[in-house]
C-alpha cells in the first residue's frame, strides 16, 4: 500500500509528465489548434502583388470620424500611393460636424473628397420627425454633402420614440427617401450582416474563426430579427422608392450568390452595389466573378470599407490580375486563396471611377483618363 503522500507524489509526477508530452507534441506540430494553423504554400506560380491601382479611382466606402480636425495631407500621401483620386467619407454626420468636414475640405483639398450625411433616427415617432429629418438633409447638403449614409444600426440597434426596433422600410422614414430622390443624392445603406453570422457557430459555420475571436458578431432570429426578414426589408425600400438611388453596401450580402444577386439588379434599377469589405468572396469564384462584373459593369462600384492602406493591394490583384493562390490579408475573414479576376479595362475604368462619376456629378473629372 502506498501512503497517500506517495500518491500525491505520484499524481504530481505524473501531471508533470503529461504536461510535458503535450508541450512537446504541440512543437513538434502534433497537436495545432485550428487558429494557429497557417501554412506556407508551397506552390509556386507566377504573378506579382499590385500595390497601385491601374487607373485612378473613387473609393465610395471610406470612414473618417474626425475629417473636422484631421490633417488631409497625411491621407492625400497614401491615397496617391494607392493612385486614389477621390475618397468619399461616409461619416459625415450632420450639421456642424458636417459643416466642419466640408470646410476642411474645401480650404485645404476641394477635390480629393466627398462628404456624406448621416441621419439621426433617435427621434423616429416623435411629432415632425420626418419633416425634420428631410430639412436637415437638405441644410447637409447645402454645406456640402454630396449623399447619405445608413449604417447598418438601422434594422439592427436603432430604436423609435416607444423603444421598438426601426425597420428599415419603416414608412415613417419615406421623406428622408423622398428628399434624396429630389436633391438628386444617392444612399449608400448597410443592412444586416453576413448571413453566416445568424447560422449555427458549428463545424459548418465558415465564419467560425471570425465570430469566436469577435463573438459580438453573432446573432440570431430574435437578436433582432432573422436575415432575411432584415434584407426583404432592405429590398422593399428599394422598391417603393424607384426614383431614389441605393448603393448596396458589401453588395447587398450576396457576393457569394452571383445568381441572386443578379435577379436583385434585373428587378431593381435603381439599385448599384459596392464591393467594400467582400473581396474575399470574389477572388475564391474568379471565372464566375469575371462575368458577372462583365455584365453589370455599369452598376458595381469600388469601395473599402476600413482605412488600412496595405490592405488594398488584395483588391487591386482580384480585379487586375490573372494571378492564382495568392493570400487574403485576413485569415479570420477568409481562410482560402484568392485569384486574380483578370477584369478588361473598360470593365475596370467603370468599377474604379466612371460609375462614380455618373452617380456623383460633383466629383472633379479631370482627375481622371478621358
Amino acid at each position: 500500500m502506498i501512503p497517500s503522500s506517495g500518491i500525491d507524489t505520484v499524481m504530481r509526477k505524473t501531471s508533470l509528465l503529461l504536461i510535458c508530452i503535450a508541450l512537446t507534441a504541440n512543437l513538434f506540430g502534433q497537436e495545432l489548434s485550428f487558429e494557429a494553423y497557417n501554412p506556407a504554400p508551397t506552390l509556386v506560380v507566377p504573378g506579382q502583388p499590385v500595390y497601385r491601382a491601374r487607373y485612378p479611382f473613387v473609393d465610395i466606402h471610406n470612414h473618417q470620424f474626425r475629417m473636422p480636425t484631421q490633417d488631409l495631407g497625411e491621407l492625400i500621401v497614401a491615397m496617391d500611393t494607392l493612385n486614389m483620386a477621390v475618397m468619399v467619407n461616409l461619416s459625415g454626420g450632420s450639421g456642424e460636424h458636417l459643416k466642419g468636414a466640408t470646410d476642411n475640405v474645401k480650404a485645404h483639398y476641394p477635390n480629393r473628397f466627398v462628404v456624406f450625411a448621416n441621419v439621426d433616427f433617435s427621434g423616429v415617432g416623435s411629432e415632425g420627425w420626418g419633416r425634420q429629418a428631410a430639412a436637415q438633409l437638405e441644410a447637409d447638403v447645402h454645406n456640402g454633402a454630396m449623399g447619405l449614409k445608413i449604417y447598418k444600426s438601422l434594422g439592427l440597434r436603432d430604436k423609435d420614440s416607444e423603444g421598438n426596433r426601426i425597420a428599415v422600410d419603416d414608412p415613417r422614414l419615406d421623406p428622408v427617401w423622398a428628399k434624396c430622390a429630389a436633391l438628386r443624392i444617392p444612399v449608400l445603406i448597410h443592412s444586416a450582416d453576413p448571413r453566416s453570422f445568424w447560422d449555427p457557430m458549428d463545424s459548418l459555420n465558415e465564419r467560425w474563426l471570425e465570430l469566436k475571436l469577435r463573438p459580438n458578431r453573432k446573432r440570431g432570429d430574435t437578436d433582432p430579427a432573422p436575415w432575411q426578414q432584415i434584407i426583404d426589408e432592405q429590398h422593399r425600400l428599394f422598391r417603393r422608392h424607384p426614383q431614389t438611388t441605393f448603393i448596396n453596401a458589401h453588395m447587398g450580402w450576396y457576393p457569394n450568390d452571383l445568381d441572386k444577386l443578379g435577379r436583385l439588379l434585373d428587378e431593381m434599377p435603381n439599385m448599384y452595389v459596392e464591393i467594400g469589405a467582400i473581396i474575399a468572396e470574389l477572388g475564391r469564384q474568379p471565372r464566375r466573378a469575371h462575368a458577372f462584373f462583365v455584365r453589370y459593369q455599369d452598376r458595381i462600384l469600388f469601395g473599402k470599407d476600413s482605412w488600412q492602406p496595405a490592405e488594398y493591394a488584395t483588391y487591386f490583384r482580384v480585379l487586375e490580375s490573372a494571378d492564382e493562390y495568392f493570400p487574403y490579408h485576413k485569415k479570420y475573414h477568409a481562410f482560402w486563396a484568392m485569384y486574380g479576376m483578370d477584369l478588361p479595362d473598360g470593365v475596370l475604368r467603370k468599377v474604379y471611377y466612371l460609375n462614380a462619376l455618373k452617380l456623383l456629378p460633383g466629383i472633379d473629372r479631370s482627375l481622371f483618363p478621358e
